[in-house]
């Protein structure tokens, strides 16, 4: 059978020997803890819950939805963006239901580039922001980011020649895997750039509200006050911890919002009503609810980064997200999927390699504190035997 060439830049990657590494390990007979996925252990909001099991019994939730269905649910977001950032935003032309904010960086390389245009993206950066450039037959300019200068990408730096191809920049603050931070003086110094360059500026923004200290993450659009250059994705899986829901929407300049809406169109429906109704619960959710999460997430930091000490292997503690993004053990430098591998196979618990994020992350592991306090200090006794034996 001949299939697309387009899947060959699809093809396996070190999330998938994770898997089939994690498959072994519990075919083994090892209790897998998974610290390798940002897949959040705590409850949705319960009022949510509760509106999508009131929605599932009712029979008019059951079928297709368009564009027009979701009014409620969009003014809900405007609402919401509204009371988060002070900037007022048309439901009707400049936002869109998504099924995850995955599913629109996946798109928008559809809607704006041409094949042989280059996207510039963060590397490291979010695995899926690769896939939907290679669909849509781009070229892509990684911009290495360096702990030196905050994981934020030299933007003056890249070559005329790829700037005059490129239609497309992609930043993702508070950064995964990172950590990093970006202020609203990063964002305008951005926006100015792509609108001097005539490039699409995408800000995918699922961690808007995972801020552990300071100030809270910016919006692009406190830069880009026109929505000119830019269109920027929320997620409900990290704030309201709805990961398994696919729900998320999109806010931005009405022409770029049109075009991921034609393409969107053509692929697929909107959400199910009954999630929308759930996430526009979510969005009225009283702040009380994130703040008590972060204190979660804050505490596990915490308590990761002291038994990490205790073992010998620091880790920068991070202002933003639910990761640490730490060297690897010297003795596994430069091989960092080798080490995620071993130590899953032989211990059950299972990191992040940092060459999963692109060729800047080698070097390094990711942790996700997806499992409560006393879990991870357990899970890093493992990790601390685990090197011992190999002493």
């Amino acid at each position: 059978m001949r299939l697309a060439a387009r899947l060959q830049k699809l093809q396996s990657n070190v999330f998938s020997l994770m898997d089939e590494a994690k498959g072994r390990a519990r075919r083994s007979g090892l209790t897998v803890v998974d610290l390798s996925l940002g897949s959040s252990d705590i409850a949705p909001p319960p009022a949510a819950l509760a509106q999508l099991k009131a929605s599932v019994d009712d029979s008019t939730s059951h079928g297709y939805l368009l564009f027009q269905g979701t009014t409620n649910f969009r003014k809900a977001c405007a609402q919401w963006y509204f009371e988060r950032f002070g900037i007022e935003v048309n439901p009707e032309t400049e936002i869109l239901p998504l099924i995850g904010s995955q599913e629109g960086t996946a798109l928008i390389p559809l809607a704006v580039m041409n094949p042989g245009d280059f996207a510039l993206l963060l590397d490291p950066g979010y695995p899926s922001h690769i896939g939907g450039v290679h669909l849509a037959g781009g070229q892509i300019y990684p911009l290495a980011l360096k702990p030196e200068q905050g994981y934020l990408p030299e933007l003056e730096a890249i070559p005329q020649e790829v700037l005059e191809q490129s239609r497309l920049l992609i930043l993702s603050y508070p950064h995964n895997p990172t950590a990093a931070t970006a202020t609203q003086a990063f964002f305008a110094h951005a926006v100015d750039f792509c609108r001097r360059h005539g490039i699409v500026l995408v800000h995918d923004f699922p961690y808007s509200d995972f801020v552990l200290e300071g100030e809270r993450a910016p919006s692009i659009f406190q830069a880009d006050t026109k929505r000119e250059v830019a269109i920027e994705f929320f997620s409900f899986s990290k704030s309201y911890h709805m990961g398994g829901f696919r729900i998320g929407f999109a806010i931005g300049n009405h022409e770029l919002i049109t075009a991921l809406s034609q393409v969107k169109a053509n692929i697929n429906f909107c959400p199910y009503r009954g999630i929308l109704d759930a996430a526009e619960v979510a969005l009225s959710t009283h702040q009380d609810y994130i703040d008590q999460a972060m204190a979660i997430f804050r505490g596990r930091r915490d308590s990761a980064i002291a038994a990490l000490a205790e073992i010998g292997w620091p880790a920068p503690k991070p202002l933003a997200t639910m990761y640490l993004w730490t060297p690897v053990p010297k003795a596994w430098k430069g091989k960092s999927v080798d080490f995620c591998v071993a130590l899953v196979e032989a211990t059950g618990v299972a990191l992040a390699p940092g060459s999963g994020f692109g060729d800047s992350g080698e070097g390094y592991v990711r942790f996700a504190l997806v499992r409560d306090e006393e879990v991870l200090r357990e899970s890093i006794l493992k990790i601390a035997a685990f090197l011992k034996a190999l002493d």
